[in-house]
């Protein structure tokens, strides 16, 4: 049975809640940028028929319990300034991946560590998972140093994995379990 969608995720300066019709065209500008395509694979829409094309795919594997997509606000603006998802959900191996996009205009502002903070939190205290993963291109250092502040632990490399627009591509496999997460909040506030 799939794990229910939360209405949101809230932390002190962000509401992370269930992507809806109404903020594809948002999301569609906030990746349509270079900085952002550059590194996130499952972002590049040339136009918003393939973005509608994207969102119809994530509805289905939400529907499916394979995934749930998100978007993050601000609280004050309810301004939408990026993205985050659950996806590749092992409910019988209590796991999971993460993915997440920022637009660009919001980058060094702490706002996808905040956003991550929360989605984190829920996957291990409300949905009881035991693992996350996730997968960064190891060009992308400020990815790679956002999910190592969470406790994330480099787990491996896979050479030219991706071939993104003629591009032969390595990713970096990082992992986080519930009990090292435990620790590392620990540690952190204990700092």
């Amino acid at each position: 049975m799939p794990f229910p969608l939360p209405h949101s995720i809230r932390s002190d300066r962000l509401n992370v809640r269930p992507i809806d019709d109404a903020d594809l065209a948002t999301v569609f500008r906030l990746c349509n940028n270079a900085d952002v395509r550059r590194y996130c694979r499952a972002v590049r829409w040339p136009d918003m028929a393939q973005a509608s094309a994207w969102l119809a795919r994530i509805r289905q594997r939400v529907a499916d319990g394979n995934a749930m997509q998100f978007v993050i606000e601000l609280h004050a603006s309810k301004t939408v300034i990026g993205t985050c998802v659950l996806f590749q959900i092992d409910e019988a191996n209590q796991r999971a991946e993460i993915g997440y996009a920022l637009g660009r205009e919001f980058w060094g502002m702490g706002y996808m560590h905040a956003a991550l903070v929360a989605l984190v939190a829920y996957a291990f205290r409300v949905l009881g998972l035991h693992r996350l993963e996730a997968e960064v291109d190891p060009r992308n250092e400020n990815s790679a140093a956002s999910l190592r502040r969470l406790g994330f632990q480099l787990e491996g490399l896979q050479k030219e994995r991706w071939i993104v627009d003629d591009e032969i591509l390595d990713s970096g496999l990082y992992g986080l379990l519930r009990s090292e997460w435990s620790a590392h909040k620990t540690m952190a506030s204990a700092a």
